[in-house]
């Protein structure tokens, strides 16, 4: 009898293991038969997002060869980086001391480090091909950071992404065929990003400043950051956060602080830099007068504040809540806080970064790399229904065209589009927060921070 029962058993566990198995594969020919149908849809529906960008990120490895091997590279800055850095491994501190063919070191200390690995690595900067190859990997990096942004989102139509890397001529030669330093900055910002919208806001934090170390164009998100940290944690869990970001830049920048703490202020922070006429993109149907001219500057800082705390006031804070509720723990504000939702942090984040830009004394050709990213999810983020794709996508490839070379056209054009952009994001509704954490999702949330 026991054979007997062992024997049924056994036929049962089998046929269930076959059924088991042909249900997986019903299930995945499902969703194959799925996608098949919907072939049409993959590409404007956002649940495709996943499978689209995979696609497309794989496609990037191929073309950014490609552009390696066939397209040839244009000297502009790296080998001034290479004679920076080589000042420093001499032993010259003095940071009024360094400088390269393009002008003296105007970069925080993480650039001197980061750059100064790169020299090794390529042969004291000889081996620019191999550089090139190393930027394209930064490069690969900073895709996988942006689409994971773009799928826990789900903002914007899988199609877009094909414009956002494959279609870009201007990004691959940034990053592939120039080797700013902008790039690599850009990574360690979305990294922070990416670790925001986790919940892991002290490692995000260090991550932001890292980002600032390697270039300050990074801290047109720190207002939209500010933001966040007071409405998430308050005034007094927001001061850690803070003095943690000061820290690491302290700390990066103690050698040369030593030597002459001015002389590194001044040079890797210099607010009143100066930029050259003949290289701005945004302002080039100005007189050249007007453009370096400090009353105009002052205005563009003053129209950048003014556009931030307007959006601060009436856009970023929710309804019925004091901008001054924010300073306050959580759980001691009149109306109960709620937790941002990713979109919120996103959007936030991303348009602060753009109201600089907008108001930018001036933008370059690889300044493009600072807000390239971030453009169809702002543009997707408006609130002009009517805006209609092909308008949105016409808006990125005159944004993408503008500099090629900059004239008077295309530099009204930018900022025209950069006026539908700012427009159609004040006139978008409110994000609704998410819903309220339970004790469990609290606990879990203050272990992470």
């Amino acid at each position: 009898m026991s054979f007997a029962v062992f024997f049924h058993v056994t036929v049962e566990m089998a046929g269930g293991v076959r059924r088991k198995s042909s249900g997986s594969q019903s299930a995945l020919w499902g969703k194959l038969h799925t996608v098949w149908q919907d072939k049409y849809l993959v590409l404007f529906k956002t649940e495709y997002t996943l499978l689209v960008v995979s696609v497309l990120w794989f496609l990037e490895i191929g073309i950014n060869v490609w552009v390696i091997q066939k397209v040839a590279y244009t000297e502009i800055d790296w080998k001034a980086y290479m004679d920076e850095v080589e000042g420093v491994i001499n032993g010259t501190y003095d940071y009024t001391q360094l400088k390269g063919d393009t002008g003296p070191l105007v970069y925080p200390a993480g650039f001197v480090y980061i750059f100064t690995a790169l020299y090794y690595i390529t042969s004291h900067g000889v081996n620019i091909r191999l550089g090139q190859y190393i930027f394209a990997v930064f490069y690969l990096i900073t895709l996988l950071l942006v689409f994971r942004i773009y799928y826990r989102t789900k903002k914007v139509p899988p199609y877009v992404f094909f414009f956002m890397c494959c279609a870009s001529y201007r990004i691959h030669s940034i990053f592939v065929l120039r080797l700013f330093n902008d790039p690599v900055a850009m990574m360690l910002l979305f990294v922070a990003v990416n670790l925001f919208i986790d919940g892991y806001w002290t490692l995000g934090c260090g991550f932001y400043s890292l980002a600032v170390s390697v270039k300050m164009n990074v801290l047109l998100f720190a207002p939209g950051l500010l933001f966040l940290l007071l409405s998430e944690f308050g005034l007094i869990r927001t001061i850690p956060k803070l003095s943690l970001c000061a820290g690491i830049q302290l700390l990066l920048g103690l050698p040369f602080l030593l030597e002459n703490p001015v002389g590194y202020m001044s040079r890797a922070f210099d607010l009143g830099r100066q930029f050259m006429f003949k290289w701005t993109v945004n302002w080039r149907f100005l007189p050249e007068w007007l453009f370096l001219n400090r009353y105009f500057h002052l205005l563009l800082l003053a129209a950048h504040l003014l556009t931030l705390l307007l959006f601060a006031f009436c856009h970023w804070k929710r309804p019925r809540e004091s901008i001054l509720e924010l300073l306050k723990e959580p759980g001691k504000r009149k109306v109960p806080a709620q937790k941002n939702t990713v979109n919120q942090m996103v959007l936030i984040l991303f348009t602060s970064n753009f109201i600089g830009m907008c108001f930018s004394r001036s933008l370059h050709y690889q300044f493009y790399v600072w807000y390239f990213h971030t453009l169809p999810y702002l543009l997707w983020s408006g609130g002009v229904k009517k805006l209609a794709h092909l308008l949105r996508v016409l808006i990125l490839g005159l944004i993408e065209l503008s500099p090629s070379p900059p004239t008077n056209g295309s530099s009204a054009a930018l900022h025209i589009c950069h006026a539908i952009i700012l427009l159609c994001l004040w006139l978008a509704p409110p994000l609704p927060s998410a819903p309220a954490e339970t004790q469990e999702q609290t606990a879990v949330k203050d272990k992470r921070q």
